[in-house]
């Protein structure tokens, strides 16, 4: 009884997987419509929700479930988490209690999958600390940062800085520079305009919300500007910068300096910078988009000014997260047989493997093997049936690939592919019937033809896979044949029937033709054919079939159930070739072929040649090209120049020309031009493809037949009469040796006064003399020469004369000097003068006896001072003013006179002692004594230079004498320079302490190489003595 009920049990599970081995190809487990993505919100009010996507496909519906942070969500019991249609809705939002990572799962009865994991982050920008912010005290030329101090928030943030009050913001330039990485403020050099209020403006780019810091006031010191140092880079990126795949990737690079450094960019590998690749904000930002495997590397940012340079460099690296390369594919297997599923993804670092089914993990046991991307099961079970799920995991990401295993088991069925119930097979030919039923595991399979089983004979052949084929057919073999398949679980058999038929054969089939372009034809495609056979026709044309959708235009087919003939209407040139008829039966295939040829135009003449030229007319010949089967009727010519757009007709002798001439002469021709010819050739069918052009000929020349237009002027300086006209074209110019010649009168004179331009691009002709009154009318006329002789005149024009130039000079001009090397000038502007001011003159020279060593500087009429720089220290210079115009330069104003400072001193520090006792160094110096022209000594500077750290300290000191603390594990470079009214002298010798000398003394004198002391005196700023007050 037991025995019976396990029977009964197998059969119906079969039964039913019968039914599903009967539709394998449909799979029915849950297969991802649409899967959760990463979510970062801003929570902008208490009845915000938050939705994360997840939609699978599947039969029955999938239904879902949810884990945040890899825990199992009880929907049932989480009153402010809801599941609709497989998306999770959270409502009440909470920063603490919501975030994290996310992963849905879909599941029916053939099995689950897991979807990819999302993280819900939400965004926030808390407020600044209220309290009041420190001054920031530097000096004009010092280079300073401010510090933003980010306040607590989520999201991704820009910064900008105000200046004073909205809506003044600080605007980036080569001085100034907002880091996006800190909010920073940085000015490689702070100028007096810069003193004021600054206020850090965050954005937060998600929640569209804003704060602002209070107010960091920036104050100019009162002890003299700083002078030049070399670059100190502030900002940089780090040493290692990972970037992932696609992403836009922004390096930042700015350096404190003055004069105010330039920022370069470059590979260390020399490799130039692909085109995508852009700096922004004065070379501050290197911007990558589009990041790539070859954009990494070492990237170097280098800062350099007139005192030095500093660079620092930063390896890109690349990272990606896996993406598949090859994924496995839904699979349907007879039971016992062997499951190999390979999956493949590439990422950066190499992505590891796992496989799930069902959504848990799976190991290598028993009949499972798994290795890397592959995993294989042997001798399948129906247990075995599931969804699967390859997973390919790197620290930057995970991936999932799904696919569903069905295992089938069940008896021999052809409802899904039948027997052919009639096949037709022509007499002599080989037969094949296929036998493939749906059979799980494959059935053996007999044949039959009425009631006699098939035997293997020299004409019958059964093949392993149920194939049955009969060679050479006959009548005979015509009847009923029978297929009967079996397995384990079963046995069934389907039945179809053979007819023989007689051959077909081409009863008319196309001929070669001659046809001319846009004629129609028909090619006949007749037969004679078994009444049992579906007939087919079909035409190729040179190798390929017709599309006679496509090409319905041209081509029809015509001639009913027992020919195939060929309709072409308004044939072209392009349709001779090879016709073929193709024929299909349902049991052989035919074929008949025709050659068509097309007459058209003729094809392009030949050899056009220039035989003979004169100014106005060419005499042309040619050869005549193919006639494409109808004789030549005429020809006509077309020219071209370097003037013309494009080829145009010409006129010719004779007017028409017939198909036995090959000359003609081409008259109407401009002189002095080269030209081109072709030649085309027309007959009854039409006109053909012009001929190559001739060679480039010049026609020769003659007296110029075209005047000048346009003829005007004005303006110019005193006394002078400019006359202006639109040149004469080339192609009209007519030979070598063109010119204008220039006739000019006083208005209501007789006498013309005539002036030769000899250049042919020139459009302008001067007047110079001390009889033309100001701005007094002409007549002016222009006519055209070469060397063939004078051509016709314009018509006349009237133009007036220049105007005078300032009659007054600029009153009350004075000098200041500035420094040894610049003197500024200022002086009133003219209010009241007769003549127009464009402009001032400012001329300066250094000795009052020789006024002819002399430097000028123009500026507009808008400024009333300026600037002049690169002069000699303690010299004394003479300055004068003066207005200018159009006309030229006015009366100069009396001279002033203005001198330099005197320079700084050029003696060095000398007899420089010292003393170094444990990590303490005394220094000692004799006293510079400035000479009487050079600036008093107003201090002394000590430099001391860090080998290993490469910085330097600075201290200054109105004494002799200087004390220093010294580290132990470092060695030092102490130089001594002078301070004056004049700026830095000369420095001291060096001396230099290593690291195992502690406790030694020494001296040192003589002059030395000279260390910029601004760049010292920035290290100093920095790095050591000089601290800016901190900030909140």
């Amino acid at each position: 009884m037991r025995l019976l009920w396990k029977r009964l049990v197998l059969l119906s599970i079969f039964g039913c997987l019968a039914a599903v081995a009967e539709d394998a190809e449909v799979f029915k487990g849950p297969s991802w419509k649409a899967e959760p993505s990463d979510l970062i919100l801003p929570i902008n009010s208490p009845d915000q929700e938050a939705s994360l996507q997840c939609l699978a496909n599947g039969s029955p519906s999938p239904e879902y479930r949810w884990s945040l942070n890899g825990t199992l969500i009880d929907l049932r019991s989480d009153y402010r988490r809801r599941v609709s249609g497989g998306s999770l809705i959270i409502s009440g939002l909470d920063r603490d209690q919501d975030s994290g990572l996310y992963q849905c799962t879909a599941f029916n009865t053939w099995g689950s999958i897991h979807s990819q994991k999302a993280s819900l982050q939400f965004a926030y920008l808390e407020t600044f600390k209220s309290q009041t912010r420190s001054a920031v005290n530097v000096r004009e030329g010092q280079g300073v940062v401010l510090l933003c101090g980010t306040p607590l928030h989520s999201g991704e943030l820009t910064y900008a800085w105000i200046f004073n009050k909205v809506p003044y913001y600080v605007q980036q330039d080569s001085r100034r520079f907002i880091s996006q990485e800190t909010g920073n403020l940085y000015i490689a050099k702070v100028e007096p305009s810069d003193v004021g209020n600054y206020t850090c403006v965050v954005n937060n780019s998600i929640t569209q919300g804003r704060v602002l810091s209070s107010p960091t006031p920036l104050v100019l010191r009162s002890d003299g500007a700083m002078g030049e140092y070399e670059p100190k880079i502030e900002v940089h990126f780090p040493d290692s910068v990972p970037a992932a795949k696609g992403a836009v990737v922004k390096l930042e690079c700015f350096a404190l300096g003055n004069p105010v450094p330039e920022i370069s960019w470059r590979k260390t590998t020399g490799d130039p910078f692909p085109s995508k690749v852009k700096l922004r904000n004065s070379n501050a930002i290197l911007e990558i988009p589009r990041f790539q495997q070859e954009d990494a590397g070492m990237y170097e940012c280098v800062a350099e000014n007139s005192r030095g340079k500093n660079a620092v460099r930063g390896r890109l690296s690349f990272h990606a997260k896996p993406h598949w390369l090859q994924t496995m594919k839904d699979v349907a297997l007879s039971i016992e047989e062997n499951l190999a599923w390979e999956c493949k993804a590439n990422g950066r670092p190499k992505p590891s493997y796992s496989w799930l089914k069902n959504g848990e993990m799976m190991a290598s046991e028993g009949r499972v093997h798994i290795e890397n991307g592959v995993l294989s099961i042997v001798s399948l079970n129906l247990s075995d049936a599931g969804m699967y799920q390859c997973v390919a995991e790197n620290k930057h990401g995970v991936i999932y690939a799904s696919a569903e295993l069905m295992v089938l088991a069940s008896p021999p069925s052809f409802t899904n592919s039948p027997l052919q119930a009639l096949q037709k097979a022509r007499s002599g030919s080989e037969v094949t019937m296929e036998c493939r039923p749906q059979a799980y595991p494959q059935a053996l399979n007999v044949w039959k033809k009425g009631s006699e089983i098939l035997q293997r004979s020299e004409r019958i052949a059964l093949l392993p896979n149920g194939t049955l084929k009969i060679a050479n057919v006959t009548r005979r073999d015509g009847g009923s044949y029978t297929c009967i398949a079996k397995n384990q679980f079963g046995t069934a058999s389907a039945m179809g029937r053979l007819l023989i038929t007689e051959p077909t054969r081409i009863t008319l089939g196309p001929s070669n033709m001659e046809i001319i372009v846009g004629e129609s034809i028909v090619l006949p495609c007749q037969i004679a054919h078994d009444p049992v056979l579906d007939v087919a026709f079909s035409w190729a044309f040179n190798g390929q079939l017709v599309d006679f959708d496509r090409d319905g235009d041209h081509f029809e087919r015509v001639g009913g159930s027992i020919a195939g003939d060929l309709m072409i209407r308004n044939i072209q040139l392009n349709h001779g070739g090879k016709y073929v008829c193709l024929i299909n039966t349902d049991v052989e295939h035919l074929e008949a072929d025709a050659i068509l040829v097309v007459k058209g135009p003729p094809g392009p003449p030949e050899t056009v040649l220039v035989e003979e030229i004169t100014d106005s007319t060419a005499q042309l010949s040619w050869s005549p090209g193919r006639d494409n089967g109808s004789p030549i009727t005429g020809y006509s010519v077309q020219g071209r120049t370097p003037f013309t757009v494009g080829w145009q007709a010409v006129d010719t002798v004779p007017e028409v020309i017939n198909g036995n001439t090959l000359t003609a002469t081409v008259v109407g021709l401009n002189a002095w031009v080269e030209y081109e010819f072709r030649v085309v050739a027309s007959n009854y069918v039409g006109m053909g493809e012009p001929s190559p052009p001739s060679p480039k000929t010049r026609t020769e020349d003659a007296i110029p037949d075209t005047a000048p237009t346009d003829v005007g002027g004005g303006g110019g300086t005193k006394s002078e009469l400019v006359i202006t006209w639109e040149p004469v074209p080339e192609e009209l110019q007519n030979g070598e040796g063109f010119g204008y010649i220039i006739a000019l009168r006083p208005s209501g004179s007789v006498t013309w006064t005539r002036a030769i331009v000899s250049t042919p691009g020139v459009a302008k002709y001067v007047l110079r003399n001390d009889t033309v009154p100001p701005f007094a009318p002409f007549d002016v006329k222009v006519g055209a020469f070469n060397k063939r002789g004078e051509g016709p005149f314009s018509t006349v024009a009237t133009v007036f004369s220049a105007e005078d130039v300032p009659s007054l000079a600029p009153v009350r001009v004075r000098g200041r000097s500035l420094s040894a090397s610049e003197i500024e000038v200022l002086w009133e502007a003219l209010r009241s003068v007769p003549e127009r001011v464009l402009g001032y003159e400012v001329s300066y020279w250094e000795d009052d006896t020789k006024p002819d060593t002399v430097g000028k500087v123009r500026v507009s009429a808008n400024f009333t001072a300026v600037n002049i720089s690169g002069l000699r220290g303690s010299t004394q210079y003479f300055l004068a003013a003066s207005a200018f115009n159009t006309a030229g330069t006015g009366p100069p104003s009396p001279p002033v006179n203005a001198t330099t400072k005197k320079p700084p001193p050029g003696q060095p520090p000398l007899n420089v002692k010292w003393t170094l006792i444990g990590s303490q160094l005394t220094l000692h110096w004799d006293p510079v004594i400035a000479l009487d022209t050079e600036s008093e000594v107003t201090g002394y500077l000590v430099v001391c230079r860090r080998h290993r750290h490469n910085d330097a300290n600075a201290i200054t000191t109105d004494q002799t004498t200087a004390e220093l603390t010294l580290s132990s594990n470092d060695n030092y470079a102490i130089e001594i320079r002078t301070l004056s009214e004049g700026g830095e002298g000369m420095g001291s010798e060096p001396i230099h302490i290593h690291k195992l000398s502690m406790g030694a003394r020494g001296s040192g004198a003589v002059p030395l190489s000279r260390l910029p002391l601004s760049s010292l005196l920035l290290l100093l700023t920095l790095c050591c003595a000089l601290w800016l007050p901190p900030e909140d």
